[in-house]
Protein backbone atom coordinates (compact mmCIF):
# COMPACT_ATOMS: atom_id res chain seq x y z
CA UNK A 1 0.00 0.00 0.00
CA UNK A 2 2.47 2.55 1.27
CA UNK A 3 4.57 1.78 -2.30
CA UNK A 4 1.49 2.56 -4.04
CA UNK A 5 0.96 6.44 -2.50
CA UNK A 6 5.01 6.90 -2.54
CA UNK A 7 5.02 6.16 -6.60
CA UNK A 8 1.95 8.07 -6.88
CA UNK A 9 3.58 11.15 -4.88
CA UNK A 10 6.63 11.31 -7.30
CA UNK A 11 4.34 11.49 -10.22
CA UNK A 12 2.64 14.14 -9.06
CA UNK A 13 5.92 16.50 -7.74
CA UNK A 14 6.52 17.74 -11.26
CA UNK A 15 3.19 19.80 -10.80
CA UNK A 16 4.68 21.81 -8.72
CA UNK A 17 7.63 22.89 -10.53
CA UNK A 18 5.57 23.64 -13.41
CA UNK A 19 2.51 25.12 -11.93
CA UNK A 20 3.69 27.23 -8.74
CA UNK A 21 5.93 30.08 -9.77
CA UNK A 22 5.39 33.90 -9.63
CA UNK A 23 7.73 35.51 -11.93
CA UNK A 24 6.28 34.24 -15.09
CA UNK A 25 4.24 36.93 -17.75
CA UNK A 26 0.45 36.17 -18.15
CA UNK A 27 0.71 34.44 -21.35
CA UNK A 28 3.20 32.14 -20.09
CA UNK A 29 1.09 31.14 -17.02
CA UNK A 30 -2.01 30.41 -19.14
CA UNK A 31 0.45 27.67 -20.93
CA UNK A 32 1.82 26.11 -18.10
CA UNK A 33 -1.82 26.07 -16.62
CA UNK A 34 -2.87 24.14 -19.55
CA UNK A 35 0.47 21.69 -19.17
CA UNK A 36 -0.67 21.15 -15.46
CA UNK A 37 -4.20 19.97 -15.82
CA UNK A 38 -2.48 17.76 -19.21
CA UNK A 39 -0.13 16.22 -16.77
CA UNK A 40 -3.13 16.10 -14.07
CA UNK A 41 -5.19 13.55 -16.77
CA UNK A 42 -2.43 12.03 -17.64
CA UNK A 43 -1.13 11.09 -13.90
CA UNK A 44 -4.87 10.02 -13.26
CA UNK A 45 -5.39 7.94 -16.42
CA UNK A 46 -1.86 5.84 -15.68
CA UNK A 47 -3.11 5.47 -12.07
CA UNK A 48 -6.66 3.88 -12.91
CA UNK A 49 -4.63 1.61 -15.35
CA UNK A 50 -2.34 0.45 -12.77
CA UNK A 51 -5.12 -0.21 -10.43
CA UNK A 52 -7.38 -2.37 -13.11
CA UNK A 53 -3.60 -3.96 -14.52
CA UNK A 54 -3.26 -5.03 -10.70
CA UNK A 55 -6.75 -6.73 -10.14
CA UNK A 56 -8.03 -4.11 -8.29
CA UNK A 57 -11.67 -1.89 -8.38
CA UNK A 58 -12.52 1.35 -6.33
CA UNK A 59 -15.68 1.49 -4.78
CA UNK A 60 -16.38 4.79 -2.02
CA UNK A 61 -14.40 4.09 0.63
CA UNK A 62 -12.71 0.78 -0.25
CA UNK A 63 -10.26 -0.74 -2.21
CA UNK A 64 -11.55 -4.59 -2.75
CA UNK A 65 -9.26 -6.80 -4.40
CA UNK A 66 -11.15 -9.84 -6.46
CA UNK A 67 -8.35 -12.40 -6.64
CA UNK A 68 -7.61 -12.51 -3.09
CA UNK A 69 -11.56 -12.77 -2.41
CA UNK A 70 -11.40 -15.73 -4.86
CA UNK A 71 -8.48 -17.22 -3.39
CA UNK A 72 -10.32 -17.72 0.05
CA UNK A 73 -13.29 -19.05 -1.61
CA UNK A 74 -13.44 -22.93 -1.39
CA UNK A 75 -14.35 -24.99 -4.58
CA UNK A 76 -18.25 -26.24 -4.47
CA UNK A 77 -18.66 -29.84 -4.21
CA UNK A 78 -21.37 -30.30 -6.89
CA UNK A 79 -24.44 -31.83 -6.09
CA UNK A 80 -27.66 -32.84 -7.36
CA UNK A 81 -31.11 -32.06 -7.39
CA UNK A 82 -34.69 -32.49 -8.22
CA UNK A 83 -37.41 -30.64 -8.41
CA UNK A 84 -39.28 -31.09 -4.94
CA UNK A 85 -35.52 -29.66 -3.53
CA UNK A 86 -34.66 -26.71 -6.21
CA UNK A 87 -38.50 -25.74 -4.86
CA UNK A 88 -37.59 -25.39 -1.78
CA UNK A 89 -35.31 -22.47 -2.60
CA UNK A 90 -37.10 -19.89 -3.43
CA UNK A 91 -36.15 -16.95 -1.21
CA UNK A 92 -38.75 -17.32 0.76
CA UNK A 93 -38.91 -16.84 4.62
CA UNK A 94 -36.96 -20.36 6.11
CA UNK A 95 -39.85 -20.93 9.28
CA UNK A 96 -37.59 -22.56 11.03
CA UNK A 97 -34.32 -19.87 10.91
CA UNK A 98 -36.91 -16.86 10.08
CA UNK A 99 -34.09 -16.12 7.44
CA UNK A 100 -34.57 -15.42 3.83
CA UNK A 101 -33.79 -18.54 1.99
CA UNK A 102 -30.93 -18.77 -0.32
CA UNK A 103 -32.38 -18.23 -4.50
CA UNK A 104 -31.64 -20.92 -6.72
CA UNK A 105 -32.41 -21.42 -10.61
CA UNK A 106 -31.63 -24.43 -12.88
CA UNK A 107 -31.08 -23.14 -16.60
CA UNK A 108 -31.34 -25.94 -18.60
CA UNK A 109 -30.72 -28.68 -16.06
CA UNK A 110 -27.26 -26.27 -14.52
CA UNK A 111 -28.58 -25.40 -10.84
CA UNK A 112 -27.26 -21.72 -9.90
CA UNK A 113 -27.23 -19.88 -6.64
CA UNK A 114 -28.57 -16.36 -7.56
CA UNK A 115 -28.66 -15.10 -3.84
CA UNK A 116 -27.05 -11.99 -4.88
CA UNK A 117 -29.50 -11.48 -7.70
CA UNK A 118 -32.32 -11.16 -4.99
CA UNK A 119 -33.19 -7.67 -6.02
CA UNK A 120 -34.51 -10.02 -9.61
CA UNK A 121 -34.98 -12.95 -8.64
CA UNK A 122 -35.87 -12.65 -4.78
CA UNK A 123 -39.68 -11.70 -3.70
CA UNK A 124 -40.98 -8.58 -5.46
CA UNK A 125 -38.30 -8.54 -8.04
CA UNK A 126 -39.06 -8.65 -11.66
CA UNK A 127 -38.23 -12.78 -12.21
CA UNK A 128 -39.25 -13.63 -8.86
CA UNK A 129 -41.61 -16.40 -10.57
CA UNK A 130 -38.39 -18.32 -11.88
CA UNK A 131 -37.28 -18.68 -8.23
CA UNK A 132 -36.37 -22.07 -7.11
CA UNK A 133 -37.41 -23.68 -10.68
CA UNK A 134 -36.29 -25.16 -13.92
CA UNK A 135 -36.49 -21.55 -16.61
CA UNK A 136 -34.20 -23.02 -18.96
CA UNK A 137 -37.19 -22.61 -21.56
CA UNK A 138 -38.52 -19.69 -20.45
CA UNK A 139 -35.87 -17.64 -20.90
CA UNK A 140 -34.87 -19.03 -24.45
CA UNK A 141 -38.30 -18.80 -25.49
CA UNK A 142 -38.69 -15.27 -23.35
CA UNK A 143 -41.74 -16.23 -21.52
CA UNK A 144 -43.53 -16.01 -18.02
CA UNK A 145 -46.09 -19.01 -18.85
CA UNK A 146 -46.20 -21.56 -16.55
CA UNK A 147 -46.17 -24.33 -19.58
CA UNK A 148 -42.27 -23.99 -19.91
CA UNK A 149 -41.73 -23.52 -15.90
CA UNK A 150 -39.98 -26.71 -14.33
CA UNK A 151 -40.09 -28.55 -17.97
CA UNK A 152 -36.56 -29.53 -18.19
CA UNK A 153 -37.61 -32.10 -21.16
CA UNK A 154 -38.75 -28.49 -23.15
CA UNK A 155 -35.28 -27.76 -23.33
CA UNK A 156 -34.40 -30.35 -25.96
CA UNK A 157 -37.60 -29.15 -28.44
CA UNK A 158 -36.17 -25.70 -28.67
CA UNK A 159 -34.95 -24.56 -32.09
CA UNK A 160 -31.95 -23.50 -33.33
CA UNK A 161 -32.33 -19.80 -32.43
CA UNK A 162 -33.45 -20.34 -28.98
CA UNK A 163 -31.02 -22.99 -28.16
CA UNK A 164 -28.38 -20.21 -29.04
CA UNK A 165 -30.78 -18.17 -26.54
CA UNK A 166 -30.65 -20.99 -23.71
CA UNK A 167 -26.62 -21.18 -24.42
CA UNK A 168 -26.43 -17.40 -23.86
CA UNK A 169 -28.18 -17.30 -21.09
CA UNK A 170 -26.02 -20.18 -19.30
CA UNK A 171 -22.87 -18.44 -19.94
CA UNK A 172 -23.97 -15.12 -18.66
CA UNK A 173 -24.67 -16.66 -15.38
CA UNK A 174 -22.08 -18.46 -15.31
CA UNK A 175 -19.51 -16.08 -16.81
CA UNK A 176 -20.61 -12.52 -16.58
CA UNK A 177 -23.01 -12.38 -13.41
CA UNK A 178 -20.42 -15.40 -11.75
CA UNK A 179 -23.54 -17.39 -10.13
CA UNK A 180 -21.78 -20.20 -8.66
CA UNK A 181 -22.60 -23.63 -10.03
CA UNK A 182 -23.76 -25.85 -7.65
CA UNK A 183 -24.81 -29.14 -9.29
CA UNK A 184 -27.72 -30.52 -11.94
CA UNK A 185 -31.27 -31.07 -12.03
CA UNK A 186 -32.27 -34.74 -12.26
CA UNK A 187 -35.92 -34.88 -13.00
CA UNK A 188 -36.53 -38.74 -13.30
CA UNK A 189 -34.76 -39.09 -10.15
CA UNK A 190 -37.49 -41.01 -8.06
CA UNK A 191 -39.37 -42.54 -11.97
CA UNK A 192 -38.55 -45.61 -10.85
CA UNK A 193 -38.60 -46.08 -7.12
CA UNK A 194 -40.20 -49.38 -6.89
CA UNK A 195 -37.67 -51.28 -8.72
CA UNK A 196 -35.72 -53.76 -6.81
CA UNK A 197 -32.03 -53.32 -5.69
CA UNK A 198 -30.00 -55.79 -4.92
CA UNK A 199 -27.14 -55.84 -1.83
CA UNK A 200 -24.43 -56.04 -4.86
CA UNK A 201 -25.74 -52.77 -6.33
CA UNK A 202 -26.25 -51.16 -3.07
CA UNK A 203 -22.97 -51.68 -1.97
CA UNK A 204 -21.43 -50.97 -5.16
CA UNK A 205 -23.12 -47.36 -5.07
CA UNK A 206 -21.03 -45.82 -2.57
CA UNK A 207 -20.33 -42.55 -4.53
CA UNK A 208 -16.42 -43.65 -5.43
CA UNK A 209 -18.01 -44.84 -8.31
CA UNK A 210 -16.34 -42.82 -12.00
CA UNK A 211 -19.49 -43.55 -13.94
CA UNK A 212 -22.36 -42.49 -13.52
CA UNK A 213 -25.80 -41.14 -15.29
CA UNK A 214 -25.94 -38.91 -18.20
CA UNK A 215 -26.88 -35.52 -16.15
CA UNK A 216 -25.72 -36.55 -12.99
CA UNK A 217 -23.66 -33.35 -11.46
CA UNK A 218 -21.85 -36.40 -9.20
CA UNK A 219 -21.66 -39.93 -8.54
CA UNK A 220 -25.26 -41.35 -6.64
CA UNK A 221 -24.31 -42.89 -3.00
CA UNK A 222 -27.06 -45.59 -1.94
CA UNK A 223 -27.81 -45.91 1.61
CA UNK A 224 -31.04 -48.21 2.68
CA UNK A 225 -33.35 -48.10 5.81
CA UNK A 226 -35.62 -50.37 6.12
CA UNK A 227 -37.00 -51.64 2.63
CA UNK A 228 -36.10 -48.18 0.81
CA UNK A 229 -32.89 -47.22 -0.67
CA UNK A 230 -32.06 -43.32 -1.13
CA UNK A 231 -29.67 -41.60 -3.10
CA UNK A 232 -27.52 -39.54 -0.80
CA UNK A 233 -25.59 -37.48 -3.90
CA UNK A 234 -28.70 -34.99 -3.96
CA UNK A 235 -27.82 -33.07 -0.91
CA UNK A 236 -25.65 -35.23 1.19
CA UNK A 237 -22.70 -36.33 -1.18
CA UNK A 238 -20.91 -33.51 1.54
CA UNK A 239 -21.49 -35.87 4.91
CA UNK A 240 -22.11 -39.48 3.08
CA UNK A 241 -19.76 -39.27 -0.22
CA UNK A 242 -15.36 -39.99 -0.15
CA UNK A 243 -14.24 -38.38 2.73
CA UNK A 244 -17.66 -37.09 4.34
CA UNK A 245 -18.09 -37.99 8.17
CA UNK A 246 -20.57 -40.59 7.37
CA UNK A 247 -19.01 -41.58 4.61
CA UNK A 248 -18.91 -45.59 6.36
CA UNK A 249 -22.56 -45.76 5.89
CA UNK A 250 -22.43 -45.12 2.07
CA UNK A 251 -23.38 -48.42 0.00
CA UNK A 252 -25.27 -49.89 3.17
CA UNK A 253 -28.17 -50.92 4.81
CA UNK A 254 -27.56 -48.16 7.97
CA UNK A 255 -31.16 -49.02 9.59
CA UNK A 256 -29.80 -50.06 12.85
CA UNK A 257 -26.60 -47.31 13.27
CA UNK A 258 -28.91 -44.80 12.83
CA UNK A 259 -31.73 -46.18 15.26
CA UNK A 260 -28.84 -46.89 17.77
CA UNK A 261 -27.07 -43.30 16.68
CA UNK A 262 -24.24 -45.83 16.00
CA UNK A 263 -20.83 -45.62 14.26
CA UNK A 264 -19.77 -49.27 15.47
CA UNK A 265 -18.89 -51.49 12.34
CA UNK A 266 -20.84 -54.30 13.73
CA UNK A 267 -24.24 -52.23 14.06
CA UNK A 268 -23.42 -51.50 9.74
CA UNK A 269 -23.03 -55.75 9.45
CA UNK A 270 -25.74 -56.68 11.31
CA UNK A 271 -29.24 -55.23 10.06
CA UNK A 272 -31.49 -56.90 12.24
CA UNK A 273 -34.02 -54.59 14.47
CA UNK A 274 -35.71 -57.42 16.19
CA UNK A 275 -34.37 -56.41 19.46
CA UNK A 276 -34.10 -52.70 19.58
CA UNK A 277 -36.41 -51.08 21.70
CA UNK A 278 -39.30 -48.53 21.37
CA UNK A 279 -36.91 -46.37 21.80
CA UNK A 280 -34.90 -46.69 19.29
CA UNK A 281 -37.27 -47.54 16.87
CA UNK A 282 -38.72 -43.94 17.08
CA UNK A 283 -35.06 -42.75 16.38
CA UNK A 284 -35.45 -44.30 13.34
CA UNK A 285 -38.56 -43.28 12.83
CA UNK A 286 -37.65 -39.72 13.28
CA UNK A 287 -34.38 -40.49 10.36
CA UNK A 288 -36.88 -41.52 7.89
CA UNK A 289 -39.04 -38.48 8.41
CA UNK A 290 -35.91 -36.00 7.84
CA UNK A 291 -34.52 -38.20 4.96
CA UNK A 292 -38.19 -37.42 3.20
CA UNK A 293 -39.73 -34.61 4.44
CA UNK A 294 -36.68 -32.42 5.56
CA UNK A 295 -33.91 -33.19 3.32
CA UNK A 296 -35.96 -34.90 0.54
CA UNK A 297 -34.07 -37.25 -0.54
CA UNK A 298 -34.73 -39.23 -3.37
CA UNK A 299 -36.34 -43.20 -2.39
CA UNK A 300 -34.52 -44.77 -5.61
CA UNK A 301 -35.87 -48.28 -5.02
CA UNK A 302 -36.60 -51.08 -2.78
CA UNK A 303 -34.10 -53.53 -1.13
CA UNK A 304 -34.32 -56.72 -1.77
Amino acid sequence: MLEKYTSMFIFILPLFAVGFKNDISEEEGAVRATVWWQYVAIIATAYVGYLTINGMFLYPGNIVTGADDKEDEEPLKPRNFTIKQLNEFDGSINERTDENKPVYLSVGGTVFDCTKGREFYGKGGPYEIFAGHEVGAALAKMSFESTYIDKLEACADLNFGEREMLQDWINKFKYFKMYPVLGSLVIDAEKDNDRIISMTELKQTNGAQENFPEGYATAPIYVAILDKVYDMSFGGSEFYGPGGSYENFAGKNISRALAKMSFDPADLENTDLGDLDEKHLKILGDWVNTFENRKKYPCVGKLH
